[in-house]
């Protein structure tokens, strides 16, 4: 088989494939067993009948079609395999000659991964916020802790915020009743914002008796979007009475003997979701400089890809109206013209920062083992609350796990990067990025302990499926 390549832009090849009869000797033997399973011949057993009868009876052209069909598929990867192209999408394949009995000829147009100059990373400077827990913080987790052991008491006066109520609802559209919208003795915090837009603010300041008629849009149901009069009728309000923040609760609420000790485990908490937060933004810091240091032309198919599935998930919901995507629009304050382009705009972000990342994960040689896979998998299981046998079964049902896969080889190289470049503080001090984003010559004995934690959960799983 021969193969040239032709750079029509610095993103989209054509390839010129070539291939001699010769090689193609047991697709013809693999096409006149499958064509003679079709047909009973006199004489021949079921499959048996030779390439000559076959041919007489389906036709030259059908069994030079079928050859041709599907040993295009193996020779365009091969041709790809050999020229050392990253193609990105499905190639536009056209047969240009069929020479019976000597080669076919076929040309495969594909977008592919441009040339990339990527920045060193031992000169990426990344700088966030520093970390700081303040009093209040750590207060307003006692408090959240000591909610969680209150008593509700009844009280007489209005609603205030924080006070739960039990209320009735009803709701009509044009006069019309809302079916599904009327309730009764449902109970609600005030303030938590849980329920419909403006109920909250209806409430504060009704005592138990009382209602108020308010005007809201439905956000779910047969007629969401529609403005409707909802009324609320208060039947009663209690208020939370939380327990003192002493030795007695610390002991109460947690294993610690003093109030001291639990404030201390609480600050290490509040601690620890802020370091989390700071690795995230670090993650973010650092893609940002890469992406804000690399060009590179993008391959247009594959841009507008993005953007016609952005465009099918934002039409889905509104059962693909043009009308009603447009309203949509100006509710909220914008309009198509703006969509298109901040949809436009991040598309080219997300296919600029795929590329720059599979291109980063080949300089570096980022290989994804199984258990890199299998850790992610679980992450993702816990996520959807399904078992990771589940997840693993409906991906490989829809051919989703290449796309996984790639995600957990970017993930790694920008931990990569993350690890390479120089994390500090804006008050100067050095972060140490090894808790969230590992160790470059991470100790083997850490990776098998992280190992064995997934493999625990699997088994987990399977033992408490059956």
């Amino acid at each position: 088989m021969k193969s040239t390549v032709e750079q029509l832009t610095p993103t989209r090849v054509r390839i010129n494939v070539e291939v001699p009869f010769t090689e193609l000797q047991p697709d013809f033997e693999r096409t006149y067993k499958q064509l003679a399973k079709q047909v009973r011949m006199p004489g021949f057993r079921p499959g048996k009948a030779p390439a000559k009868l076959i041919e007489a009876r389906f036709g030259r052209a059908a069994v030079l079609e079928q050859v041709v069909n599907e040993a295009l598929p193996s020779r365009y990867s091969e041709a790809v395999t050999s020229s050392d192209l990253k193609p990105l999408g499905q190639p536009e394949i056209e047969v240009t000659k069929i020479d019976d009995g000597d080669h076919i000829t076929f040309t495969a147009e594909v977008d592919v991964r441009p040339e990339i100059a990527l920045p060193d990373l031992e000169q990426l400077k990344i700088s966030v916020d520093p970390i700081e827990v303040g009093d209040e913080e750590v207060d307003a987790e006692l408090d959240a802790l000591r909610a969680r052991f209150g008593t509700l008491t009844g009280v007489d006066r209005p609603a205030a915020s924080g006070d739960f109520v039990s209320i009735d609802l009803d709701a009509t559209v044009d006069g019309e009743v809302v079916e599904g919208a009327a309730t009764e003795g449902l109970s609600h915090e005030v303030g938590s914002g849980q329920l419909i837009d403006g109920l909250d603010d209806a409430i504060v300041g009704l005592s138990a008796g009382e209602s108020k008629s308010f005007t809201t849009k439905l956000a779910a149901g047969p007629q969401a979007g529609k403005d409707a009069e909802v009324t609320v009728k208060v039947q009663s309000v209690k208020e939370r009475e939380l327990p003192e923040a002493d030795d007695e609760f610390a002991q109460l609420a947690s294993e610690f003997d003093t109030i001291g000790e639990l404030r201390e485990n609480l600050v290490e908490q509040v601690s620890r979701t802020k370091r989390i937060q700071q690795a995230e933004k670090v993650r973010e810091a650092t893609l940002e400089a890469l992406v804000g240091q690399v060009e590179m032309p993008l391959p247009e198919a594959v841009v507008q890809a993005h953007v016609d599935n952005a465009l099918h998930n934002a039409l889905h919901g509104l059962d693909h109206d043009e009308n009603k995507f447009a309203e949509s629009l100006q509710e909220k304050g914008s309009s198509r013209a703006e969509f298109d382009t901040e949809t436009r705009s991040e598309a080219e972000k997300s296919v600029k920062t795929q590329l720059l990342l599979d291109a980063l994960g080949d300089k570096l040689e980022i290989q994804v083992g199984q258990n890199d896979l299998t850790q992610h998998l679980v992450l993702m299981s816990r996520q959807y609350g399904i078992a990771p046998q589940q997840l693993m079964q409906f991906l490989q049902q829809n051919n989703q796990l290449p796309a996984v896969f790639a995600d957990v080889r970017r993930g790694m190289a920008l931990a990569a990067a993350v690890r390479a470049a120089a994390v500090s503080d804006t008050a100067g001090n050095e972060i140490d990025v090894t808790e969230f984003f590992g160790r470059e010559d991470a100790a083997d004995e850490a990776v098998d302990a992280a190992v064995d934690a997934v493999e625990e959960a699997v088994e987990a799983e399977a033992t408490s499926d059956e």
